[in-house]
């Protein structure tokens, strides 16, 4: 159990300031934070099909709050971060972070995760950390690749969109990719939830798969964040049966394909020990463009 240091003076903000710096955000905020997200759409693409989602500032999700960082006396915003299941930093450097990370700690309740760029990333962990509460897992590096043109080998053109009927073998394959990545079952706190999630990415089209005749599937991914500018390419599993067979990067392929019917650009990050991946994802013609880190809780 996550245990706080009893007395922590330093979580104040300094004395002298005309204002507390960080504030959660307002409807009447919306336009600030969007040309704060248009900085980098794929590096912001999760928090930026949010808040296009929502149109708001204000997260629809009951239980989530956008932190804003504010210079110049309140008027600038300069940094934001996403809080909720998840603690997402955007465009926010480490001074913003800590700040951000005082912020949580102070309003502490438990995340699933923190994920974003590396530098804010680490350093709001690094806050945490502090204060006593400790991560399951840091991933620290996390190369953030995207492909913009075609890719550099033929697409698989058995990978397509996933069907609604393809619900329970599609929910299988997730479970066993999230169990893989992650360590444990995703229906451990409740199944509802996740169900909830496998059939939302089907039912908008963001679920791709190949599966065989009877239905189990051999490769699967998904778009976890989706505007019109970028995706985010997330959930890639191949089924075991199906390894070291020469498959995945005909599939990756295809799935750079399916993503332009939403966006130009298609993104995804990977641990840095993944070297199978990442030699998978150079072949296909990404390119990193930045770094991110996930600290899982």
């Amino acid at each position: 159990m996550t245990r706080l240091s009893r007395v922590a003076p330093w979580l104040a903000f300094p004395k002298g300031t005309h204002h507390e710096p960080v504030r959660v955000l307002v409807h009447q905020d919306t336009d600030a934070l969007r040309a704060l997200i248009a900085r980098d759409r794929v590096a912001n693409v999760f928090v930026d099909s949010l808040v296009s989602e929502n149109n708001s500032a204000v997260p629809a999700f009951p239980g989530s709050i956008m932190l804003g960082f504010f210079e110049d006396d309140g008027v600038t915003l300069a940094a934001a971060c996403w809080v909720g299941s998840n603690v997402v930093p955007i465009e926010a450097d480490a001074d913003h972070a800590t700040y951000f990370g005082q912020w949580i700690v102070a309003h502490w309740r438990p995340h699933a995760s923190i994920f974003g760029p590396a530098e804010a990333t680490l350093a709001l962990m690094d806050v945490l950390h502090k204060a006593g509460i400790q991560a399951q897992e840091i991933r620290a590096n996390q190369p953030l690749l995207t492909i913009s043109g075609q890719p550099l080998i033929e697409a698989n053109p058995s990978l397509g969109v996933s069907e609604t009927d393809q619900f329970g073998e599609i929910l299988v394959a997730a479970a066993a990719m999230f169990e893989e990545e992650v360590g444990y079952s995703p229906f451990l706190g409740g199944e509802g939830n996740y169900r909830r999630r496998v059939a939302w990415l089907i039912n908008h089209g963001y679920s791709f798969s190949h599966n065989e005749p009877r239905g189990e599937v051999i490769f699967k991914a998904d778009l976890g964040a989706v505007t019109r500018y970028a995706t985010q390419v997330q959930g890639v599993w191949m089924n075991p049966r199906y390894r070291s067979q020469g498959l995945s990067a005909g599939y990756m392929a295809a799935v750079v394909l399916l993503s332009r019917a939403h966006a130009p650009v298609t993104s995804l990050y990977v641990n840095d020990y993944n070297t199978r991946a990442r030699a998978l994802y150079d072949h296909v013609g990404f390119e990193q463009v930045g770094t991110f880190a996930t600290v899982l809780f």
